[in-house]
């Protein structure tokens, strides 16, 4: 029995159980005592009912034997759901009935949330259903017979060799767990995939494909061979001390091929030019193991780790935190030494004659705050800069808390699409508030650019993008309805937020600057290589991608090669360190360039971080030809279109932090400085 003197909740990341000591009184008994008890009760009764809030999804089920009326609200049958299948040799996701497999028509499928939709996930019910506890051996589910002679049927057969030819791989679940397919791997260590293959290849010149090679018996040239038989087997773990039955903590599967319907036999192939007739036979064994050892709260634990360790996260970390080190180390020489020996100096000259040898960057203190050419795009960038990076740190912190884990599906994205929609008010605020300080007259245009302009970039490549998903009938086109509901939240939700943002950013008064600008530009004189704009702005990207590139690995893999990817607390940590060092390599760069009397600072600051987003797409093209296997055009076009999206998101982001660094910083030294 627990300790009924303390209170006990699981926390959101299924993995640490925390227990809170419950309500003691004072040695004396007072007033105080009672007081203090009372705080622990009223603690204690909002804590034990947090710990009865489960996320949608998340919540626990209880199974027994068929019969067993002492558990309540268990279930004794067990259903198996199946997702889209996917390849990491194709960007195109197809769904479980595109292949003709066994398929469930009689129950209603589940409804995806926003985010699944915009993944392609399409969940679906199965015919695979099992009593608990109780073993089948070589069940039939269905049969499938195919004449090549009809149009039809032949192009069912194609369909199905085009799949296992590219290796795409089934996706189950039971109880909300993927069905995992383990195998051991170099250094003896076992990976655990949540998902299996639906068949493999072996060449014309005898050499199995992917899967075939498992097994010697997949000899035969120019041939597939189909998984037709599966054996799954389910480990459950009895709740101990309580009557709630049993919770299943995983679902292993092992795909099988058997000629003979009774299992037996060598595997079933098909030759790649075979005609006639052709049947498949389905069928699964099942078996119920029982494991003590692991627990409901911990079993997502066997297949996160088998993922790639922690220890290349950790040097990740330790690599960034150096750089970051060296960029503190060097803006705090700045500040501390050069600066303050700068405005020191500035502010003893007394006399007119000192005033006119004025030099380095107290010289375009009449400038600095000149508004900048194009300062409505630079406007309309920052205020989308802006929401951008709100909706980026409200959705890494909720991941870290747990509450968008892999077991919720598609929940990042939707609170990442549903984030970006109610903060269009601080994107019209900030671009209204920065481009009345820039002068600017046009307030219509500007609230409706920052409404529409880079939404309606992103909206018209995803569009593209999903008109060619549609031609491939894939199961990652947004269906007609999603995309409306979509413009609907644009238009109807965002859009009006965005106006009225900018309302409040118009009415306000102009940022006051700390000195006067002059009538008359001054003339920058000529620049060295290193102090001109380009240089400044390709060197200004090279030291945040240092900081993420480790970290940008791991979640291409889990884009395109279809990994699960759960290190959100890593991730955060990387976003974080990412904000710092744009923040301050910004501002070295601004700082050298002010001493050499170049005070267009604006559009350089923006483009020195935002430049971080071209190294992304150099790396994001690197990883396409190195790591990835796509092929067809159709794959290769949808994996740039979608590449495009992400660093153009990523320049408004970066970009928009290096401005405000920027304009900290000068607004910071030019304040503190004596100007007459």
């Amino acid at each position: 029995m627990p300790d009924p003197t303390m209170l006990c909740f699981t926390k959101q990341d299924f993995r640490n159980v925390t227990c809170l000591p419950a309500a003691e009184p004072d040695a004396g008994g007072g007033p105080r005592g009672r007081v203090r008890m009372l705080w622990w009760l009223l603690g204690a009764a909002l804590l034990a009912r947090a710990a009865g809030f489960y996320l949608p999804g998340l919540a626990p089920v209880s199974f027994c034997e068929p019969g067993n009326e002492q558990v309540p609200d268990c279930k004794p049958t067990i259903e198996l759901f199946v997702n889209r299948l996917d390849s990491v040799e194709s960007v195109l996701p197809y769904e479980y009935t595109a292949f003709d497999f066994c398929s469930e028509e009689k129950m209603k499928r589940p409804s995806e949330n926003l985010g699944q939709v915009l993944f392609g996930e399409r969940i679906e019910p199965s015919p695979y259903k099992f009593e608990f506890k109780k073993p089948a051996v070589c069940q039939s589910v269905c049969n499938r017979t195919y004449d090549t002679s009809k149009a039809s049927d032949k192009n069912k057969l194609e369909f199905l060799k085009k799949g296992m030819l590219l290796n795409y791989q089934h996706h189950w679940i039971v109880d909300n767990m993927p069905v995992t397919w383990c195998y051991d791997v170099e250094d003896e260590q076992k990976f655990c995939n949540p998902g299996f293959p639906i068949g493999c290849y072996v060449t014309e010149a005898g050499r199995p494909k992917d899967a075939c090679i498992v097994n010697p018996n997949f000899n035969e040239k120019d041939a597939f061979y189909i998984f037709n038989h599966v054996d799954i087997t389910i480990h459950y773990h009895i709740v101990e001390h309580e009557q709630l039955g049993a919770r299943l903590v995983a679902a292993k599967i092992e795909p099988k091929s058997f000629q003979s319907p009774d299992c037996s036999g060598g595997p079933k192939f098909l030759k790649n030019k075979q005609t006639g007739m052709f049947d498949i036979k389905y069928t699964y064994s099942v078996k119920f193991v029982e494991d003590k050892s692991i627990r409901w709260a911990s079993r997502w634990d066997y297949i996160l780790e088998s993922m790639p360790h922690t220890n290349i996260q950790w040097f990740s970390i330790m690599n960034s935190l150096v750089i970051v080190l060296f960029l503190s180390g060097m803006v705090a020489m700045i500040m501390l030494r050069t600066l303050h020996k700068d405005i020191a100096r500035y502010n003893q000259m007394d006399s007119v004659e000192d005033a006119q040898e004025e030099f380095g960057w107290k010289l375009v203190h009449g400038d600095v705050f000149r508004p900048p050419r194009k300062g409505m795009l630079l406007s309309v960038f920052l205020g989308s800069g802006t929401q951008i990076f709100i909706m980026t740190f409200i959705t890494l912190f909720f991941a870290c808390l747990g509450f968008l884990s892999p077991a919720n599906r598609g929940a990042l994205m939707t609170c990442a699409v549903v984030l970006w929609v109610l903060l269009g008010t601080p994107a019209g605020y900030v671009a209204a508030r920065l481009y009345k300080s820039f002068g600017g007259e046009k307030w219509k245009t500007n609230v409706l650019l920052t409404a529409f302009l880079c939404p309606g970039v992103v909206f018209a490549d995803f569009f593209v993008m999903n008109l060619i998903l549609w031609g491939e009938g894939s199961s990652a086109a947004m269906p007609f309805g999603t995309l409306v509901a979509i413009l609907a939240l644009w238009f109807c939700i965002s859009v009006p937020l965005t106006f009225l943002g900018a309302y409040f950013g118009f009415k306000k008064a102009g940022i006051e600057h700390p000195v006067r600008t002059n009538q008359i530009p001054r003339q920058v004189p000529e620049q060295s290589f290193y102090t001109k704009p380009l240089p400044g702005i390709i060197m200004g990207g090279i030291l945040p991608f240092g900081c993420i590139f480790i970290q940008l690995f791991f979640i291409l893999n889990s884009i395109w090669s279809h990994q699960m990817y759960y290190m959100f607390g890593f991730l955060f940590l990387v976003f974080i360190i990412l904000v710092i060092t744009c923040s301050e390599a910004t501002i070295l760069l601004c700082y050298f360039h002010l001493c050499a009397e170049d005070y267009h600072w604006q559009w350089r600051s923006f483009l020195t971080s935002g430049f971080t987003a071209v190294y992304f797409l150099i790396y994001a093209i690197h990883y396409f030809f190195s790591k990835l296997q796509i092929t067809g055009l159709a794959s290769t076009i949808l994996y740039f279109g979608y590449t495009m999206i992400m660093a153009l998101i990523f320049f408004l982001f970066t970009g928009s932090i290096g401005f405000f660094a920027c304009f900290w910083f000068v607004t910071k030294i030019y304040s503190v400085v004596k100007v007459d």
